[in-house]
């Protein structure tokens, strides 16, 4: 089968089929990349929308939080968003609190969360800057290394779906312990966040 893919992801395909089981897995679902968004704090907001809720819930809880906004997500239309309109569109006043914390942190001229701020800082030290931010646990600063600064080798066995992706399809959906999991991603370094996002395709379908 042709990957489609050229350059960097023919090297990351080619660590990934070494693993069997992700060989199958990119013949099934594709090339998946694995890229920086162009809007960093729009991503880390989606996150947080995401946060305990199914897709599709997330899906609509997200769209109608953008027409609150009037646009795509900003730290100031965040800030000056009203609480009550934030409230019906679904969100809990637990996440317009975090969703407030991170508008006024991204505001914050001492501190960058872009991918060129971060740049020198490993995976763990990211985690740690963003966790500062009340509101953004390891699973949401995790899904900001992937989504948001495209890093490469990330595996975030804090996300359910990523384990019970992992033991549907590696164990036959029998439990696995996290040493185990981090046992099979072994094999896709340093493309961890590839073969996660296979593991979610996978899943998912």
């Amino acid at each position: 089968m042709d990957d489609g893919v050229d350059g960097a992801n023919a090297s990351v395909t080619e660590v990934l089929r070494e693993d069997p089981t992700m060989a199958a897995l990119i013949d099934r679902h594709g090339p998946l990349d694995v890229a920086p968004a162009d809007d960093e704090f729009g991503r880390l907001c989606t996150s947080i929308v995401n946060q305990q809720l199914s897709t599709a819930s997330a899906a609509a809880i997200r769209e109608r939080f953008v027409d609150v906004l009037g646009g795509k997500p900003t730290p100031d239309r965040v800030l000056d968003a009203d609480e009550s309109a934030l409230r019906e569109a679904g969100l809990s006043g637990t996440k317009v609190e975090y969703l407030r914390n991170v508008a006024a942190a991204f505001r914050d001229d001492e501190r960058d969360f872009t991918r060129e701020g971060l740049a020198d800082l490993s995976d763990e030290a990211v985690v740690d800057a963003l966790t500062e931010i009340h509101g953004v646990g390891a699973w949401t600063a995790r899904m900001y290394l992937i989504f948001a600064l495209g890093r490469e080798d990330v595996l975030p066995l804090g996300d359910l779906a990523v384990r019970k992706g992992i033991e549907q399809t590696y164990n036959d959906d029998e439990e696995l312990s996290r040493a185990e999991m981090r046992e099979i991603g072994e094999a896709w370094r340093p493309y961890r966040s590839y073969g996660t996002r296979y593991i979610w395709a996978e899943y998912e379908s």
